[in-house]
């Protein structure tokens, strides 16, 4: 929701009058994108079918790519809003969408670190340690 909201404000200016905010558009678009094709692969359990990709190691590799893109995208976006615009409803979105782009690099970062515990195991408790240690 967090990166839809970056590229549908952005979307809504006239950000082709500036190069940098072509970077934001597509890091924003591409992530969302993905991002929704990995919820619906787990809302449809298909990563079950595919047990031969390391799912953990992989959402975790892309999580960490979203979040190194996503802080360029956010510095981007912020360097490049200037509040002296002629279009004031410019300013407001660009603005909106650089604090956005600032929450989805810190879920993205949030899910870096949940994905890592993931893919360490380090999320299991006591009774699931003991059980497969002893089989």
């Amino acid at each position: 929701v967090l990166g839809l909201l970056v590229w549908a404000l952005l979307a809504d200016t006239t950000y082709h009058l500036h190069a940098a905010y072509g970077w934001v558009m597509f890091v924003s678009i591409f992530f969302w994108i993905v991002t929704v094709l990995f919820f619906v692969t787990y809302l449809l359990q298909l990563q079950l079918k595919f047990y031969v990709i390391p799912w953990p190691l992989m959402l975790m590799i892309f999580n960490a790519a979203a979040t190194v893109l996503y802080i360029t995208a956010f510095v981007t976006c912020a360097a490049a809003v200037q509040p002296t615009s002629w279009r004031q409803w410019d300013y407001n979105r660009r603005a909106a969408a650089s604090f956005f782009a600032c929450l989805t690099m810190i879920a993205y970062g949030a899910s870096t670190f949940f994905s890592f515990r993931a893919w360490k195991g380090l999320g299991s408790n006591a009774a699931t340690s003991q059980v497969t240690d002893h089989v």
